[in-house]
């Protein structure tokens, strides 16, 4: 298993190196030009200088080493020194990406609007698959009963039914008619819980997006766990281990559960970068200050740089969360070995 993921792992130095090309060069060659939101009255001299100083007139091959060199080198090595405090190189003059629309280092701004992120999404997600795994295999076993029919119904609704009307419709119920909940987030709350009423206002801020992503979240996976359980409910081996006189809780949640669980576990992992990328929906229609609306904003403000980032972010977040799915399902089938 070692072998296999030190191997992976050095494989995928090469993967994000061609998304990093491939990301740079489609945003680099794509219109836009931070110049062209200068007021009228600068002159042509100073508009040419400014693209200079940005580098805008280097070549394009030029200009992605220069990112790589900041985003590989640069960058970590600035993560390090704030989180230890150990200073590798020019820690006060480290050159580093930066944002075209706030002047600032692009990651800054990224670690600042990541904690609202994590907050919504991150507790939607995790609430989300705690409720799905156990409705979803309970439907199976309790096949076209009166919970797997009132399931059905409430999942399908959950699944189809869109988040930006859910959202909306929750803030028109709960916050314009009966004010029990803020119509809009308010990402200037201290979240340190420094007192009773800063903890009860987090949690009455969070309790109408957390639903509105939750219900969605949990549609989606309790049925795909609910399919995986009747796939493996008449399969052999769950006759064998009741021919063998194993009974009904462990053939439930030895035999049929494990197995069950790869395709879940699969779903699982390759949906959590989708955490940190942000609902750009659910953002913009509660006003969350996340990931999702700067991405939003930075492409509206042709922001190249946070755009770039963001997005390779993103893409590194995939690229890991393949290997963590291919080790948990090493460990949750037997059959399979990486020798």
């Amino acid at each position: 298993m070692g072998r296999y993921v030190i191997r992976r792992t050095l494989f995928a130095i090469p993967t994000l190196l061609a998304i990093s090309f491939i990301i740079f060069m489609i945003l680099d060659l794509a219109p836009g030009d931070p110049t062209s939101n200068l007021p009228l009255t600068i002159p042509a001299e100073q508009r040419e200088r400014i693209r200079e100083n940005l580098g805008l007139d280097d070549p394009p091959i030029q200009k992605w080493m220069a990112w790589n060199e900041l985003m590989f080198i640069n960058e970590p090595l600035e993560l390090l020194n704030d989180a230890t405090g150990i200073c590798v190189g020019e820690c006060e003059d480290r050159d580093r990406i930066i944002s075209w629309s706030s002047s600032s280092p692009a990651m800054d701004t990224i670690w600042q609007r990541l904690p609202q992120t994590l907050w919504v999404l991150g507790l939607a997600f995790l609430i989300g698959t705690m409720l799905a795994i156990p409705i979803g295999i309970y439907s199976a076993y309790k096949q076209y009963s009166a919970f797997d029919n009132i399931g059905t119904v409430v999942t399908m609704i959950g699944f189809s039914v869109p988040t930006f009307f859910t959202g909306l419709l929750a803030i028109v119920f709960f916050s314009v008619k009966l004010g029990w909940f803020p119509s809009f987030y308010d990402s200037t709350h201290d979240t340190s819980f420094t007192s009773w009423s800063s903890i009860w206002f987090q949690m009455k801020q969070l309790i109408m997006p957390v639903t509105v992503l939750t219900l969605f979240n949990t549609a989606a996976l309790s049925r795909y766990a609910r399919a995986s359980v009747l796939d493996n409910l008449n399969a052999d081996f769950v006759r064998t281990a009741r021919a063998k006189g194993v009974g009904e809780r462990g053939v439930v949640l030895i035999h049929v559960m494990r197995n069950s669980l790869i395709p879940v576990v699969t779903l699982i992992t390759l949906s959590i970068p989708a955490i940190f990328s942000g609902a750009i929906i659910t953002e913009q229609i509660f006003r969350i200050n996340g990931l999702g609306a700067l991405l939003i904003s930075a492409i509206n403000g042709s922001d190249v740089p946070m755009t770039q980032t963001l997005t390779f972010m993103f893409a590194v977040l995939i690229v890991l969360f393949n290997l963590v799915n291919d080790v948990l399902i090493g460990f949750l089938d037997p059959r399979i070995r990486y020798d």
